[in-house]
């Protein structure tokens, strides 16, 4: 589910209460690309560092357990209509629309690059579809499908809206699809969207996150609203989860904060790990009004929480501000390598104009958590290159566009020192009279000072694009051996919706060309909605890359009735040319 405080949209929703996608793919196919994308080196115009003090502590305890191989019975006593709806949001804008482009006056402009990377390509499979929705949603249909991904230990999960499937790395199917909220204990119409996962190698724990929104028998929301959190520490995601509730309607009710416009929810979570703990990260809405309290941030202890204590310490963040708005979409990062605190990364761009500045955090004393007392989060401003919201992505077959979402920031990892984030934006490339689609990216050194984020320098940053054609929803990772790794589907006007990547090389300032894995089988035919995100994750045993992405698959991976024909595509690559 995606809200915006400047670009305010909802999920489809399809017959039933949850939210959630799913994903298929298609045989292996690889192309070439021309890609655009040259490094620019910003001004570094440090900003004062903020502090923020605004935070309450909390415990949550083990809700239940659930078993993957056991799952409720897959059939309803009361049939559900299959008939596909579409919900107004109620935080559209008042007049309705729900595109807000830049002008072209903020599009970057810029020159190829001569990264040349295009990596060894290791495996390629389907992966979670629309039809495997469908099938384990009672003949319900979702968009979009919220691509998750982790991998580890012989393993693959992939949860999506709104069903899961546990492979292995060949992409043998171990268990699954299964619907969703198997995973997280939960009714299976329950109302869940934006699923996530993550697999800690030192402690060999799967952990999975996803939204709640309590529904009643009508199908409309109540006040409740939460994280929930599912664990694993067996090293094998086949054999049984401990769910935790993380609660988020923040109403003043068990201990919440009473903020303005609640009951609420906390939209998207986005999730991050360090040595000391587990972040989740939301934006924060009213559930039936118009109220927007942005970024909330959690940390909660990672040792309590991946050893499935029976109370474990969080500390939740509110009232944060960046730049004099509200902060929203504050990324954690997925710490790669030892670091000295919590990282975060944000994009501003708080009126949908476009803008030249991201937001650098960090959660020092993280030990304090565990502990039970109050960590230290700050703030620092760089200036970077320009970026702005994208504009819709055309595709080959259908006049009909694709949502190419906004420019906040996505997947954020720390590893060897260094962060690398990603966001979409307008861009104009060479020759050409209007905007397209593309990716622009960035390589940050965080530094402390005294406990606080200071003097961090933007080390590289840059764009990735394609000409004439539109790339959509990055995801980045990187590698031990300094090299990096950019997923996202493709699509344009000589091409179906397909999955793609690039890879940038050791000693190298910009990505090389764009590969097709998967050629997309048709047009997107119903609907505009894409993403929300994509996901790309570090294999932690080999120097290789797990990616994951949404494109169009072949039609036995589609909806029955062929009106949500989107698909997943699961594939790993490395550096190596």
């Amino acid at each position: 589910m995606r809200f915006l405080p400047v670009r305010r949209k909802h999920l489809t929703r399809v017959a039933g209460t949850a939210v959630l996608l799913c994903l298929a793919l298609l045989g292996s196919f690889f192309l070439h690309v021309p890609s655009v994308g040259a490094m620019r080196q910003a001004p570094q115009n440090h900003q004062q560092t903020t502090v923020y003090t605004s935070a309450s502590k909390g415990i949550i305890a083990p809700f239940g357990v659930t078993d993957p191989h056991n799952p409720p019975p897959a059939s309803l006593p009361v049939p559900v209509a299959t008939t596909r709806h579409s919900v107004k949001d109620a935080h559209d804008d008042a007049d309705g629309a729900d595109v807000l482009q830049a002008s072209s006056a903020n599009a970057p402009t810029y020159a190829p690059g001569p990264g040349t990377q295009t990596g060894h390509f290791l495996q390629n499979f389907n992966g979670v579809s629309s039809l495997d929705s469908e099938d384990t949603n009672f003949g319900a249909e979702f968009e979009p499908p919220d691509q998750g991904l982790c991998e580890g230990n012989g393993f693959i999960v992939e949860p999506v809206n709104s069903a899961f499937t546990i492979y292995r790395t060949n992409g043998q199917v171990v268990l699954g699809p299964l619907n969703i909220n198997v995973l997280f204990d939960e009714g299976l119409t329950q109302f869940t969207s934006d699923p996530r996962c993550y697999f800690d190698k030192p402690t060999h724990t799967w952990i999975a996150t996803i939204l709640f929104i309590g529904t009643d028998a009508s199908g409309n929301f109540t006040s409740e609203s939460r994280t929930d959190i599912a664990v694993n520490h067996s090293g094998d995601p086949t054999t049984p989860w401990t769910v935790y509730h993380l609660e988020a309607s923040d109403d003043g009710t068990g201990g919440m904060p009473n903020h303005a416009g609640c009951p609420c929810l906390g939209d998207q979570p986005l999730i991050g790990v360090d040595q000391q703990n587990f972040y989740i990260s939301t934006n924060e809405f009213s559930i039936l009004g118009p109220a927007f309290n942005g970024a909330q941030i959690y940390a909660l202890s990672k040792s309590q929480l991946f050893g499935l204590a029976h109370q474990v310490h969080f500390v939740h963040f509110d009232n944060l501000t960046i730049g004099g708005d509200d902060a929203t979409s504050v990324q954690p990062a997925t710490a790669s390598s030892q670091a000295d605190a919590g990282f975060f990364l944000n994009a501003l761009d708080p009126d949908g104009t476009g803008d030249t500045r991201i937001g650098v955090w960090a959660l020092t004393n993280g030990q304090q958590v565990s502990e039970g007392g109050l960590p230290t989060l700050s703030s620092a401003i760089l200036t970077s290159e320009a970026y702005s919201i994208p504009p819709a992505a055309v595709q080959k077959g259908d006049a009909d566009t694709l949502d190419s979402g906004d420019d906040r920031m996505q997947q954020v990892q720390f590893i060897n020192g260094e962060l690398w984030g990603a966001l979409g934006t307008a861009i104009m490339l060479p020759h050409e009279s209007t905007q397209h689609a593309g990716i622009a990216w960035f390589q940050v050194t965080p530094r402390l000072s005294h406990g606080v984020i200071s003097g961090p320098d933007i080390k590289q940053q840059g764009y990735v694009a394609s000409q004439g054609n539109d790339v959509i929803y990055p995801a980045i990772q990187a590698g031990p051996d300094q090299t990096a790794a950019l997923v996202f589907t493709l699509t344009g006007p000589t091409h179906f919706p397909s999955p793609a990547y690039a890879i940038m090389g050791k000693g190298d300032y910009s990505f090389g060309p764009i590969n097709i894995v998967a050629n997309g089988a048709g047009p997107y035919v119903d609907g505009t909605r894409w993403g929300d995100y994509s996901y790309a994750v570090l294999d932690p045993d080999q120097n290789r890359f797990w990616l994951a992405t949404e494109y169009v698959p072949p039609v036995s991976s589609q909806t029955t009735d062929g009106e949500v024909n989107w698909g997943t595509r699961v594939f790993s690559v490395d550096s190596r040319s």
